[in-house]
């Protein structure tokens, strides 16, 4: 019985608006607005009949003008709730991305351009709920957690915005679909081997400030620490000379995607998943070669680390 339900109510949904994904921002108009009583609001109608029947049934007329008063109440309640959404609009929905398994957290951007105020704006997305009011500015943020199980792009679908104020007696909603798909990254490999190269080239080597090996001696400059001027070598040239330092400069890191044939297709792209975390966290230099697309890099840094987990994430599937 439960599952004729469930289907029925899918065909029913299928009917209500909108009926495909549609571009941000969103203003939910009249036409979009549906309201029908809740379990709470029949039994408020069928208590207010029964007042009626009986108070025509009695010739009582204060009972007669009380269930009249009531149901006019119940009457304006429907219309406090339509009022309710209508007029909301949706200005941004966003999230970050995470690494498929994990929740993501959808976020929407409300907001209002007729100075009501919104109370109890609920929103529903595939078990999911979320709850937001508008305050003094007309503004407010929704946020909904949305459970993730694969990499790439995933469609939220149809988002359910609804609210049973003010008296809880009926309850409108409307849908929106907004056509702005969410980026999962792929599940990183949990304990990955170290990176490919992580040795020290001795025969590579940059000029810092904070070297161990002397380099040079160089004219002082203005700025130049107190502290790394040669003042031996100073002394005997008349001038003012510096020590510049060298440091071992660590290789850049590749990550070939040619390098692990001996993996599975999404193992491989755990895999480097997990090596592009690993080099982030040891702030190493990463280059990103995969199959296919130009190299990523070498580079490091959050903007790196978002566009290598992107190019893996975006891969076709096997």
């Amino acid at each position: 019985m439960r599952a004729a339900w469930r289907e029925l109510r899918t065909w029913l949904e299928s009917f209500e608006r909108p009926r495909a994904p549609e571009p941000l921002p969103v203003r939910i108009g009249r036409r979009r607005i549906y309201v029908l009583p809740t379990r709470f609001g029949l039994f408020y109608a069928l208590l207010v009949l029964a007042m009626g029947l009986g108070a025509l049934n009695y010739n009582n007329n204060p009972a007669l003008m009380l269930a009249l008063l009531l149901g006019a109440s119940g009457l304006a309640s429907l219309i406090a709730s339509h009022l309710q959404l209508s007029g909301l609009q949706i200005d941004a929905m966003s999230a970050e991305p995470v690494a498929a398994g994990e929740t993501s957290w959808l976020r929407l951007a409300l907001s209002t351009r007729d100075g009501r105020r919104r109370r109890g704006l609920r929103g529903d997305l595939d078990g999911a709920v979320g709850w937001a009011g508008t305050g003094e500015d007309g503004n407010a943020e929704l946020a909904l957690p949305v459970p993730t199980h694969r990499r790439g792009w995933l469609d939220p679908g149809r988002i359910r915005l609804s609210t049973t104020q003010p008296l809880g007696l009926a309850r409108a909603w409307s849908r929106v679909w907004p056509r702005q798909p969410l980026l999962v990254y792929p599940r990183a490999e949990a304990h990955p081997p170290p990176l490919p190269d992580t040795g020290i080239d001795a025969q590579r080597s940059r000029v810092h400030p904070q070297g161990e090996e002397p380099h040079q001696l160089r004219a002082y400059r203005s700025g130049d620490a107190p502290r790394s001027i040669a003042w031996k070598h100073s002394a005997r040239r008349d001038t003012l000379v510096v020590r510049e330092y060298e440091r071992a400069q660590q290789q850049d890191v590749l990550l070939d995607w040619n390098t692990l044939r001996t993996l599975g297709y999404e193992a491989r792209i755990s895999r480097l998943a997990g090596w592009v975390d690993l080099a982030e966290r040891d702030g190493r230099r990463y280059r990103l070669r995969l199959p296919g697309q130009p190299h990523l890099g070498p580079g490091r840094g959050p903007e790196h680390h978002h566009a290598c987990l992107r190019a893996l994430a975006l891969l076709p599937d096997a």
